[in-house]
């Protein structure tokens, strides 16, 4: 008789990388109980993964008894799910409820007696100065989105190898593709591109490490189903030029002549260099 596939549960499945590690799920013949506010059912993608969807008004005030109660019979837990407004999610005071919820998520699932947790990070808990990035790199966060990222991995990797549960860390780099927010770089390029509209761009040679988003969710199944523990860079590990990006898009539709680079300010705090360096498992 075939083993029973993991259960996992996935929470913030319905946003730009959950839809990713969703589908990655199905193809990895894994089953998915998935976590979700209210009202968001409807988007959530059809898989034959799922076993079920759990609703509720707010998933950071739930307490860890509902918390144990939901990862009942749950292999893994991949909580995705964080405040990510565009635009505000940087600087928001809800970056301590989604840090206080998260701890309360690991005590659940402490109790629900979960094998396995992996928690989404972000590249901005680093010290950027280093500019290439390794696991080993000094954390030096600057926002309170990166802060409360940092204080969440900081507390589950003392937390849950106490309680006996294998616990890592992924930190994400600069993702883009499928369902990508409107305005961020690649979408604001293909937009005026397509509408045969100048792209106005700062001077394009900030150099960054960008990762089509699928590939972030294949990355994410992959620690989640492996056996590293601690950090994981999910990053594509090679440095391009936010002009490269640009041109390589607009060789896409011919368009070259529309990028306009040094119409915008450079951003005087933004790193001239971040590179994750990529480890393999």
């Amino acid at each position: 008789m075939a083993a029973a596939p993991p259960l996992i549960l996935v929470t913030g499945a319905t946003g730009f990388v959950g839809r990713q590690v969703l589908h990655e799920l199905a193809r990895q013949n894994c089953c998915a109980r998935l976590v979700t506010r209210e009202g968001k059912q409807d988007q959530v993608p059809r898989s034959a993964a799922i076993e079920n969807v759990i609703a509720t008004p707010d998933m950071w005030s739930e307490p860890a008894a509902w918390w144990g109660d939901v990862c009942q019979g749950v292999d893994t837990v991949i909580h995705i799910a964080w405040y990510a407004e565009p635009g505000q999610y940087l600087q928001s005071p809800k970056n301590l409820d989604c840090l206080a919820g998260t701890l309360r998520l690991s005590q659940g699932a402490s109790r629900a007696k979960v094998q396995r947790f992996v928690g989404i990070g972000t590249c901005f808990e680093y010290d950027l100065s280093a500019g290439h990035l390794t696991v080993e790199t000094p954390l030096r966060p600057t926002t309170p989105y990166a802060g409360a990222k940092a204080a969440a991995f900081m507390a589950l990797s003392q937390y849950l190898p106490q309680q006996g549960i294998e616990f890592a860390w992924c930190r994400l780099f600069y993702l883009y593709g499928e369902g990508e927010a409107e305005g961020r770089l690649v979408p604001y390029l293909r937009a005026r591109l397509m509408a045969g509209e100048p792209a106005e761009l700062s001077s394009g040679q900030q150099i960054r490490d960008y990762l089509d988003v699928r590939e972030a969710g294949r990355m994410i199944v992959e620690a989640a189903l492996g056996a590293v523990q601690g950090p994981v860079n999910i990053c594509s590990g090679a440095p391009v030029t936010v002009q490269q990006l640009a041109e390589r898009i607009a060789d896409e539709y011919g368009r070259r002549d529309l990028l306009r680079f040094g119409a915008r300010p450079d951003n005087l705090v933004d790193p001239p260099c971040v590179v994750g360096v990529r480890v393999a498992n």
